[in-house]
């Protein structure tokens, strides 16, 4: 395995380690899970869950440190306007009516020593 191969495989691993704990986190918090990493032509939604009537779309974020910024610091306006577009295709596509949809971020820092940090805040856009 070459370097390049090496990292791109560990932050694979790093997101998939994040999403699925963002995951339990939101289930634990009462969410219902709806969907994982679902993707269409114009992109991915990491997680699809109900809170109540409202349909939630989450971005989730995951970082070993915070050297180069906080997971939060990742998500632009751009991503969160592609989120709402996603959002609506995903309703579309599922043929689902919801009373309202929210854009959530999960942002996990999981350092070499010590528990991941978990930070979710509603409603980011």
């Amino acid at each position: 395995m070459t370097r390049t191969t090496t990292t791109a495989a560990v932050k694979q691993a790093l997101g998939a380690y994040g999403e699925a704990l963002a995951a339990r986190h939101l289930v634990e918090q009462g969410m219902v899970l709806l969907d994982r990493n679902w993707r269409c032509e114009a992109g991915e939604i990491d997680l699809v869950l109900r809170d109540g009537e409202v349909l939630v779309v989450c971005e989730v974020k995951t970082r070993s440190s915070t050297d180069y910024g906080t997971p939060h610091e990742a998500v632009t306006d751009i991503k969160v306007a592609r989120l709402r577009r996603l959002a609506a295709r995903w309703l579309a596509d599922r043929s689902v009516v919801v009373r309202d949809v929210r854009i959530d971020l999960v942002g996990i820092v999981r350092p070499r020593r010590g528990p991941s940090v978990i930070d979710h805040v509603r409603g980011i856009g």
